[in-house]
């Protein structure tokens, strides 16, 4: 017999699938209307609303969330990558390590930071080596969604169903679930889909252009200055075993020596110490070169690339600035904002010659290397104005690495084994990582998806 209660109960279930659905209000807030409303009507008393809150799984969840973004925040996942990928050359290679690696580390972790660091790595490789990314795509998906299925803490789902096992009292025999007692289907699951993946996928996903590709190549180009310092493996090499005449998104479009400007070379000339060469690409191209560095020094970067947190951004030239008419090295844009050019942009030309003797005009796009305080420099200046963020890069001491990692592993290693508890090892991590200055308390609650 249907009661009040019950009809109650499915309106309110009706309401958050809609609400969801249509994304009538935000996920968190559309569940708090729908357990308010049953507090109201007595369905739920206000005991049984907080002990949703006070539920050990749900803790953990949250705290793999925190985790997560540590992760990201130290460059630790990055640093895998980097090492891992670096020697991929087919479809099938990169693919393969795709997936077994994101596969295995989303069985320990949540998928949204990992997912968001691996896609610039998908569509780096696809551009490097000609390779449409929606063949990679939806792998990079099924990978993080199968690996999720392998462990109990792999998905927020098995969490929160291995609590509901834990409280339940119909089956008193019924033990808790183990990290791995999901192992056996969850693995078997991510063996299928890898099989199904390596050789189906190639012939089933489409070959679409890369939409940002195809935006950046009719978008801005920027000249990127570096030189070839003492010791560098680029001495004595031609510009053909340099790799600079074939990498991709870029080319070498001047060399300097001596004071003089070289723009008619072959593959055959030999670099020499104190070169000065200038190159010609997007403003992610420029990113993965300042990232690489490979054998060259940037001197208009400098001092940056050695700074905890830095960022490379795009500003343009306001009308009224003051930096109208002034040579870049005249502005002196360390000093004031925390910030090197690296390149302009004008008129939709590049601007050709030495970046810091060129003067700056109303409406000339700058792209620049920021440190930490240049938000906080430019919170007020009208002389250019915040177009976006093209790349952040973060150095963080290899210990402070090794704690995370180390830390993670270790709280996994210790719940599987049952001999401590994996919400006492997160909150001792978290606690860590406080101590060691990786993260601040502020940005802790930034890291929990609402």
């Amino acid at each position: 017999m249907l009661t009040f209660d019950l009809i109650l109960v499915f309106i309110v279930l009706l309401f958050i699938l809609v609400s969801l659905y249509r994304e009538i209000l935000g996920p968190a807030f559309t569940f708090m209307v729908g357990v308010i409303t049953l507090g109201i009507f007595g369905i739920l008393t206000p005991a049984e609303i907080l002990k949703g809150f006070a539920n050990e799984q749900v803790a953990v969840v949250i705290l793999l969330l925190v985790i997560g973004d540590l992760l990201r925040k130290t460059g630790a996942v990055e640093i895998i990558f980097d090492r891992y990928f670096k020697t991929a050359r087919s479809y099938k290679g990169f693919l393969s390590r795709m997936i077994l690696l994101l596969s295995g580390f989303s069985s320990f972790l949540n998928n949204t930071p990992l997912v968001a660091v691996m896609m610039p790595y998908v569509h780096s490789w696809c551009k490097r080596n000609n390779y449409s990314p929606s063949k990679f795509l939806i792998p990079l998906s099924y990978a993080a969604i199968l690996g999720g299925c392998a462990t109990l803490i792999g998905t927020s789902t098995n969490l929160i169903v291995g609590g509901l096992v834990a409280e339940q009292t119909i089956a008193p025999e019924l033990r808790s679930l183990n990290i791995f007692d999901f192992s056996a289907v969850g693995f078997t699951m991510i063996l299928l889909g890898y099989i199904y993946m390596m050789f189906l996928g190639d012939k089933l996903l489409p070959s679409r252009p890369d939409v940002i590709t195809q935006f950046s190549t009719g978008g801005r180009e920027y000249l990127l200055e570096a030189r070839i310092p003492e010791k560098s493996e680029m001495i004595g090499k031609t510009v053909e075993e340099s790799g600079f005449v074939n990498y991709p998104g870029i080319d070498l479009v001047e060399i300097w020596r001596r004071g003089y400007k070289i723009t008619d070379f072959g593959p055959e000339l030999l670099l020499d110490r104190g070169d000065t060469l200038i190159f010609a690409g997007d403003n992610e191209t420029i990113a993965d070169m300042i990232k690489e560095q490979r054998g060259l020094s940037l001197p208009e970067v400098g001092m940056f690339t050695k700074k905890k947190r830095s960022e490379m951004v795009e500003v343009v030239v306001s009308q009224n600035s003051t930096l109208i008419n002034k040579t870049v090295r005249e502005s002196d844009f360390r000093n004031k904002y925390d910030a090197a050019v690296i390149s302009i942009h004008r008129n939709g030309e590049l601007i050709k010659g030495r970046v810091g003797e060129v003067e700056q005009k109303a409406g000339d796009v700058l792209l620049l290397f920021a440190g930490a305080d240049f938000v906080q420099r430019t919170a007020t200046t009208t002389d250019f104005y915040f177009i976006s963020k093209v790349r952040e890069f973060v150095r963080v001491e290899w210990y402070k690495n090794a704690v995370v990692l180390g830390g993670i592993i270790t709280a996994i290693v210790l719940a599987a084994f049952q001999i401590f508890p994996l919400i006492l090892s997160l909150l001792i991590l978290i606690i860590l990582s406080l101590a060691l200055k990786i993260t601040h308390p502020k940005e802790l609650p930034r890291s929990i998806e609402f």
